[in-house]
């Protein structure tokens, strides 16, 4: 079973679609394999698998975390949700870029963005659940978020008033995070 990237977006973000198989009794897919991932650049390693349920117009993120640095292979296992990565690395040309996807359980699409990306996703359908594998350990005195509608990255997420948590709307805008001398962490 092969797994292809079928897209590379922003010098570290990548589109994965497994081969799948299905038939009236359902369907099979590999979603990781730490080979196929090594051969086409991407990590063979994860340390930590996270699950998490949100109901329509449920918005999370942008998140990241510097202490350890992680990266994120994310997927949409029920519904569907729009995907979204975006580069805060120092000195990186495309600092403050982001890449969006709508990625559902059906077309069974994931996205990988490395350590050094602000991520998040919002829920289209009724709900959704988004499993994440992550090459770091959550240390929470380690990490911090963008606020999800900064002007200067200019998201045009596609829900209208997104349900947030307390911690998300009042996140720091990308050019407060850039003064703070742990975003030297992540340079380009």
């Amino acid at each position: 079973m092969r797994l292809t990237i079928e897209s590379k977006h922003l010098d570290g973000i990548a589109v994965i679609v497994p081969q799948v198989f299905q038939d009236d009794r359902g369907f099979f897919l590999e979603a990781f394999r730490k080979d196929q991932f090594l051969e086409m650049g991407l990590p063979g390693e994860f340390v930590q698998d996270n699950h998490s349920r949100s109901a329509r117009g449920v918005l999370r993120g942008l998140h990241f975390q510097w202490d350890p640095p992680m990266g994120k292979l994310m997927r949409v296992t029920v519904g569907s949700a729009f995907l979204v990565a975006v580069d805060i690395r120092k000195g990186s040309p495309t600092l403050g870029r982001w890449f969006g996807l709508e990625v559902s359980a059906e077309d069974k699409k994931q996205v990988w963005a490395p350590a050094g990306f602000a991520r998040g996703f919002c829920v289209l359908s009724d709900y959704a659940e988004i499993q994440y594998k992550c090459t770091g350990i959550y240390n929470s005195g380690g990490e911090s978020g963008i606020r999800w509608n900064d002007p200067a990255i200019g998201i045009p997420w596609p829900i209208q008033d997104p349900v947030l948590s307390g911690k998300d709307e009042s996140a720091q805008l990308l050019a407060d995070w850039l003064q703070r001398p742990e975003s030297d962490n992540f340079r380009y």
